[in-house]
């Protein structure tokens, strides 16, 4: 099948090249030619494990390609992709599809024969509808259908999510749309890979409630890790036996310093407004957004007690800003309330990320960028882990130890032990929802 993907962003990437290497003609297409040109050279924009390999495959394979012409790229496409970009709202939290609209209405005018136009962007409820209703308006001879296909992709595991995906759910109002969309995703059909094909407003749907949920997931534990501060409780061994329930699973119940990145924060405020909207408020989900931002403030506060109550004049190390690992992108991180907070209050901060510099340059001015985490503790006040990537988790924390001006770790995503700073010769020991020390005190202490 010939297909056009709108939109070189993450999902439409990842889905484009996934796409071609089903083994389908895909072609992608971006407005900006320097994303164009750099795709066409076989660099790829964002980072993404194993994309950069899988494109360059399906490239030299003849299977896919990039323009900036849409109407070339749509022209005897049997699928046409809007996978551009929803930011939230300004003023009302709501996600903006004037960029849905705009290629909705691009592809109507373009078209000449049958097409079923699919949105993999995230839509609120009812968005696929009014796809129809613009593209009616634009080209009233034009026969095609809509279908939602909701994407489900985690940012460093896109690609094993897309090939080998818990669930694929297709949206549509026709058989005939149903059919053009089972051709597309046969191959995931002949592996048996469950594929869910409802109506379009529950598939738009889907999506909504299950980042919701698993947003609240995130955010039930960080609550209970602050309870387990105060109490004496240890949040790991309670998710732990939590997790051994069936009915609730492991999965998203790591207590860490809040939820970020390009789908939570974005997908729960547009669900809160979509409820608003309707007349059904959704108040879990309303709490979710409030505490996440509650909790991110309460890092701030757990740092300033390691720094004696003040930040300035202080030398402040921070392993990591993304909002998780395996991924550049830093939208919503957690980093991006603490980090500015930190220099603000007169701190000297040092970062280290393994691919956070390209956005995060930009995003957090007046911090110091290092290549390596050593270098990044020399002479610091507190060095604090913010994600756990993968190069932060094998540290040599007496080489740290003996570099730090005042040895202190707050290990906000809770990869060391108490037994291990207390090994390595940190003065100072804190996570999330354990119990920490401070020597200097001469005896434990919990954490609050």
């Amino acid at each position: 099948m010939k297909i056009a993907m709108i939109g070189t962003g993450y999902v439409g990437l990842v889905s484009g090249v996934c796409f071609s290497d089903f083994g389908h003609d895909v072609v992608c297409v971006d407005k900006d030619p320097r994303k164009i040109e750099m795709l066409e050279r076989g660099e790829v924009p964002i980072f993404e494990p194993g994309l950069d390999a899988l494109l360059e495959k399906n490239v030299e394979a003849g299977r896919l390609s990039f323009t900036g012409d849409l109407a070339q790229a749509i022209d005897g496409a049997e699928a046409v992709f809007i996978a551009v970009g929803t930011p939230t709202r300004r003023g009302d939290g709501h996600a903006d599809l004037t960029y849905v609209m705009a290629a909705a209405e691009e592809i109507a005018r373009a078209a000449s024969q049958y097409v079923v136009v699919v949105t993999k962007s995230t839509v609120p409820v009812g968005t696929n509808r009014q796809v129809k209703q613009v593209m009616k308006k634009a080209n009233p001879a034009l026969d095609f259908d809509v279908a939602s296909n909701p994407e489900f992709l985690r940012e460093g595991a896109a690609i094993e999510d897309f090939m080998k995906p818990d669930r694929v759910v297709v949206g549509v109002q026709t058989e005939r749309a149903a059919d053009v969309m089972a051709e597309i995703y046969r191959p995931l059909y002949l592996r048996e890979f469950p594929i869910l094909t409802t109506d379009l407003e529950s598939a738009e749907m889907i999506k909504y409630a299950a980042n919701a949920f698993l947003a609240t997931k995130i955010t039930f534990i960080n609550e209970i890790a602050a309870l387990c501060e105060r109490t004496g409780a240890d949040v790991k061994q309670v998710a732990q036996g939590m997790g051994l329930d069936g009915r609730i699973g492991n999965k998203f119940l790591h207590a860490g310093p809040g939820y970020g990145g390009s789908c939570f924060p974005k997908d729960t405020r547009a669900l809160a407004r979509t409820g608003q909207e309707h007349g059904v408020p959704l108040q879990i989900t309303e709490a979710v957004i409030a505490v996440n931002e509650d909790v991110k403030r309460r890092m701030i506060d757990k740092l300033l007690d390691m720094c004696d109550g003040t930040f300035n004049g202080k030398t402040i190390g921070i392993l990591g800003v993304t909002f998780k690992p395996n991924t550049d992108d830093m939208r919503e991180a957690p980093a991006l309330t603490i980090v500015p907070s930190l220099v603000g209050s007169g701190a000297k901060v040092r970062v280290c990320d393994p691919q956070g510099r390209r956005e995060g340059e930009h995003l957090l001015p007046g911090v110091q960028w290092h290549d390596d985490a050593y270098k990044c503790a020399n002479n610091a006040d507190l060095l604090v882990i913010l994600t756990e990537w993968n190069e932060f988790r094998a540290l040599d924390l007496k080489r740290i130890a003996r570099k730090m001006a005042t040895p202190r770790l707050a290990d906000l995503r809770n990869i060391y032990s108490v037994k291990d700073a207390k090994r390595a010769g940190f003065e100072a020991y804190e996570s999330i929802g354990r119990s920490g020390f401070i020597a200097a005190a001469g005896e434990d202490r919990k954490t609050a």
